[in-house]
């Protein structure tokens, strides 16, 4: 691994220190302070390496500094980066249509982060609601599952069942509706003539990688269709790759009517978010009513085509669902051993550790300090979803060293 030269004289110790009296307290992250990076690994301030297992939660499906993405990256860089919307720039239309061929939808409304895509797919159905659906005016609901993550801005907490997202943020925006998740009947119960769209996860993350059942993503296109309303499908962390298939609602053949994407979309080097829909559905806008001085930026264009072309090859998403066979199987072998249940698919897995043993955090920092990197999120859960290029043998290294600090 080359690595370019370290830019700080402070020791990790310190520079945690100062974060702490410079940063807000909104973050509880791992001890170790990152410098430099490529590929699956990464370095910290005093040289010592670590296997990189979070993939920054699936925003670096390609690795650290993938040198085509670094080169597009490069190569816009000396021709214009910013033009905001008010003008048209080169590198958007090509973004937009590599985004339509590879989703097998239309239309690209282009953002930043995925918070914003997932608030933009909410005016959309509102809008598409009241204008197509006839629905009276403010009486759209979205119907929601629960144990959700779509965000953190007040609209996407209004419909979060997880109180430490929730505590101390109302009131809330109204107009939504939370249902069991992989429960078909509560959905259907839920539906009405005031139902603008149902909002998903097609794989639940920050909730442990929860995997529905095998038809419910099916049954969901198949009521919204009956009722009239939108699926809109998150696969802002299961998309692009992740899974062994482009997109996570793939497995089924289903096609929602917005799908919502970010992360892997800006290949680790720039955010990059975008709501690919059906003509119809995003032709609701008109000029003035949504926009992003930053949304489809030459630069994010010249990164997200770079990331559209590199998933068109198939690759990545034939090493997520081999190399998903190793994680699955490594997995299975410490059920009993440590581990009392997962969930994977593809290169992305949900760990219930035995909590006599320690929780989620203990055994990330044990991890950590076997020179594995992994996060924890509910109670004794890790979650583990390396970079899509990561090796057999990698993938098998951090494998034991979980064994080894379960044990």
């Amino acid at each position: 691994m080359t690595l370019s030269p370290v830019r700080t004289r402070r020791s990790s110790e310190e520079l945690i220190r100062a974060e702490q009296t410079a940063l807000a307290h909104n973050y509880h992250p791992l001890p170790v302070v990152v410098a430099r990076a490529e590929g699956v690994w990464v370095e910290d301030v005093e040289g010592r390496r670590y296997l990189d297992m979070l993939a920054g939660y699936s925003a670096l499906n390609f690795g650290h500094r993938h040198p085509g993405l670094v080169a597009a990256a490069h190569r816009q860089l000396d021709e214009v980066t910013l033009t905001s919307r008010a003008f048209h720039n080169d590198r958007l239309a090509g973004f937009a249509e590599g985004l339509a061929e590879l989703t097998g939808l239309e239309t690209t409304l282009p953002m930043n982060t995925g918070a914003e895509a997932v608030e933009s797919a909410v005016k959309v159905a509102r809008k598409w609601a009241y204008e197509v659906k006839g629905v009276a005016p403010d009486r759209a609901t979205i119907v929601v599952a629960d144990g959700n993550f779509h965000g953190r801005t007040t609209t996407i907490v209004s419909f979060s069942t997880d109180e430490s997202a929730r505590g101390g943020f109302g009131p809330f925006t109204p107009g939504f509706r939370i249902v069991p998740y992989n429960d078909l009947a509560a959905l259907e119960n839920a539906i009405d003539e005031t139902t603008a769209a149902v909002l998903i996860e097609p794989i639940q993350g920050e909730a442990g990688v929860l995997i529905p059942d095998d038809g419910y993503l099916t049954g969901v296109r198949e009521l919204t269709r009956r009722a009239g309303c939108l699926f809109i499908a998150d696969e802002i962390q299961s998309g692009l790759g992740r899974t062994g298939t482009t997109l996570a609602v793939d497995h089924e053949s289903v096609v929602p009517d917005m799908l919502l994407l970010g992360k892997a979309l800006g290949g680790g080097i720039v955010p990059v978010s975008a709501v690919v829909a059906r003509r119809d559905v995003l032709g609701v806008l008109r000029p003035g009513e949504h926009g992003s001085t930053f949304g489809g930026n030459p630069l994010s264009a010249a990164v997200g085509s770079a990331v559209v072309d590199l998933l068109a090859t198939g690759e990545f998403q034939r090493r997520a669902a081999d190399l998903g066979e190793v994680l699955r199987d490594g997995l299975a072998a410490l059920v009993g051993n440590g581990v009392v249940g997962f969930r994977s698919r593809g290169l992305w897995a949900g760990v219930d550790v035995d909590p006599a043993i320690g929780t989620g955090r203990d055994i990330s920092e044990r991890l950590m300090a076997e020179g594995i990197l992994v996060k924890d999120t509910h109670g004794s859960t890790i979650r583990i979803a390396p970079p899509l290029t990561i090796t057999r043998e990698e993938l098998e290294t951090a494998l034991a060293s979980l064994e080894k600090v379960l044990g």
